[in-house]
């Protein structure tokens, strides 16, 4: 069996084991939504793929749609849903008010609001909320945001290298302007990417630094560099990525 039909029958065995009915996915038009939710699609399960713009960038969310029509036209168990959450996110900000104005907490915002979007159609339909980071964001670098779109209830290619991904894409037919896009989280307005992020490092570098990071043999100059940029950035982040601190009182 190839590693696209292992993983989607890991999906469709997790389901069954848990009794839910459904698999519901958000697709943002880049690679790592598209390879998941193509697997979801597989599983012959019923598949909610949410589109959900938020002051989304056109080319973003354009491809974003093209994955949904894909998905339909390809498979007959995918309900491609199209929520558009301008009007609840500009009253969110509203609300908030200037004294608490922040751009980064606003961005991790987006992503709050489609993960509880994703978790009402799951609940709503008996299902999963399948997610879609890889392993250089989960376990890595810590790029995703804590309760956003890390609040999923299974992560299907959370121990695969972008690389690998790549390669996932290929194997699944995935369409090559998603897959020539440039990887972003699609939630900054100005379009930025996520090597614009991230220090302006690349996925590939990033993976060679967590190569580096777990041998410890570094040759060259350069990889010393990469190496203390890549422990920077995963330093910032490790907070999401560790257990939730718990006080633990004394038992006498």
């Amino acid at each position: 069996m190839t590693l696209a039909n292992n993983i989607s029958d890991w999906i469709k065995n997790y389901a069954s084991e848990n009794n839910r009915q459904s698999l519901v996915v958000g697709i943002s038009g880049g690679i790592d939504s598209s390879v998941v939710s193509t697997l979801c699609a597989m599983t012959e399960l019923p598949v909610y793929a949410l589109t959900m713009p938020i002051r989304q960038i056109d080319s973003q969310n354009d491809l974003s749609l093209k994955q949904g029509e894909w998905l339909v036209k390809r498979f007959k168990n995918v309900s491609h849903c199209i929520i558009p959450l301008d009007s609840v996110y500009n009253t969110f900000q509203d609300s908030i008010g200037s004294p608490f104005d922040d751009d980064l907490a606003y961005a991790n915002t987006k992503s709050r609001l489609r993960m509880v979007t994703l978790h009402q159609i799951s609940g709503s339909k008996q299902g999963l909320v399948v997610g879609t980071g890889n392993k250089v964001e989960d376990f890595g670098v810590g790029f995703y945001t804590k309760y956003g779109d890390g609040g999923v209830d299974i992560s299907p290619i959370a121990d695969l290298f972008k690389s690998e991904v790549y390669e996932l894409a290929k194997e699944l037919d995935v369409m090559q302007e998603i897959i020539d896009a440039p990887p972003t989280d699609g939630l900054w307005e100005d379009g930025r990417t996520d090597q614009d992020q991230l220090g302006g490092l690349t996925y590939a570098q990033m993976e060679r630094a967590m190569d580096l990071d777990q041998k410890g043999a570094i040759t060259i100059d350069e990889d010393t560099v990469l190496l203390e940029n890549y422990r920077n950035i995963r330093k910032q982040n490790l907070h999401k990525m560790e257990p939730i601190p718990v006080y633990k009182k004394e038992y006498k």
